[in-house]
């Protein structure tokens, strides 16, 4: 009789336990929204423009012309960035910002896309929540003086003071280098970069640091230009480009292949001039490129002819180089801008 009590028992047990194990799992917490960011390319396309952070100040790269206008080689890229998206070049707008306020600007989603002379380095990279796209020019920290001081190294320029932009990668570059080598110098920062330019020409500072492009761009605007050289000593790499804030990865990518494709057409040879003649091309890379066969932009989430849409607007690489920065404007050798099938850095993946 005992033996049967203990089997009911059991059995009692057994059967909560299962009951137990069969109740259904409480509701699951209602996911938390998405980040800022990861709206980010959906919010452009609703809005109908881009709004990119760029210079105000710097001739070549970001400038406003006294018509008005922002030009430049940074700029032709925000401009690039909107027709592959909607057609239309103008579909932009420009939101100049200082070099403190670059990075901030995009953190909290006050422009979509920085292109603005912006270095890319590990600690950007990873503390400051933004993603680099792609690398649109090499370039080298470097030095400004007067002709008249006849310095060729750092050492000539023992005890200068030195005028540099503050909240930049050029700061701690400059320091950097006179202490590697136990010099004494002065910094004497400012916040705007027509500032460090103003405070250099007027002869407040020995000299003026910046990356090469920069200086050479600063210089072109001066008075007397030909009163001052880039001494030929390079004290960091600067490599520069356009960056997205952390969380949208469609976003980035979009601005990132823009890059690419505007180097793969030059490298195709399609420009603004042969633009008509390639759609006829049997390239399979170049009709992959103009959307004449295959879903590229389908699978960046825009019109399968961006690259059109783009060449017609701004050019290929090669043709935005040379308006800005070649002969016609600062004249800097392409050097490692060039492609990489003539030597230099640039690069594009594969479109396909």
């Amino acid at each position: 009789m005992k033996a049967r009590s203990w089997t009911i028992v059991s059995l009692l047990v057994l059967g909560a336990l299962l009951a137990a194990c069969a109740a259904p799992a409480p509701p699951a917490e209602e996911a938390p929204p998405p980040p800022v960011a990861a709206a980010r390319f959906q919010t452009i396309l609703d809005r109908g423009k881009i709004i990119c952070g760029c210079n105000a100040e710097l001739p070549g790269f970001g400038y406003l012309n006294p018509a008005g206008e922002f030009e430049g080689f940074d700029v032709d890229f925000c401009k690039a960035i909107a027709a592959a998206v909607f057609g239309d070049a103008n579909a932009v707008e420009y939101r100049p910002v200082t070099a403190p306020e670059r990075l901030p600007a995009l953190q909290t989603g006050e422009i979509d896309v920085l292109i603005r002379n912006t270095t890319w380095t590990l600690t950007r990279d990873t503390a400051n929540e933004v993603d680099w796209a792609a690398v649109t020019f090499y370039d080298g920290q470097g030095m400004m003086a007067p002709e008249a001081t006849g310095w060729k190294t750092f050492e000539d320029m023992e005890g200068a003071t030195v005028c540099s932009t503050t909240g930049t990668t050029t700061e701690m570059n400059l320091a950097d280098a006179f202490r590697s080598r136990g010099l004494d110098y002065t910094p004497l920062l400012f916040e705007k970069t027509q500032d460090t330019a103003t405070a250099y020409e007027e002869g407040r500072c020995d000299a003026q640091t910046s990356d090469k492009s920069q200086l050479a761009a600063l210089r072109s605007a001066m008075e007397h230009p030909e009163d001052h050289v880039i001494l030929d000593v390079t004290m960091s790499k600067e490599p520069l480009g356009p960056l997205t804030a952390h969380g949208d990865d469609k976003w980035n990518d979009v601005v990132r292949w823009v890059v690419w494709g505007m180097v793969q057409a030059e490298e195709s040879g399609v420009s603004s001039v042969s633009l008509d003649d390639m759609l006829e091309s049997d390239d399979p890379t170049v009709r992959r490129l103009l959307g004449v066969e295959g879903e590229m932009g389908t699978s960046l989430g825009i019109p399968n002819d961006w690259m059109v849409q783009v060449i017609r607007a701004v050019g290929n690489y090669g043709e935005v180089y040379v308006r800005w920065l070649g002969p016609a404007g600062l004249n800097i050798p392409r050097g490692p801008n060039e492609l990489w099938t003539n030597g230099g850095l640039i690069y594009a993946m594969a479109v396909r």
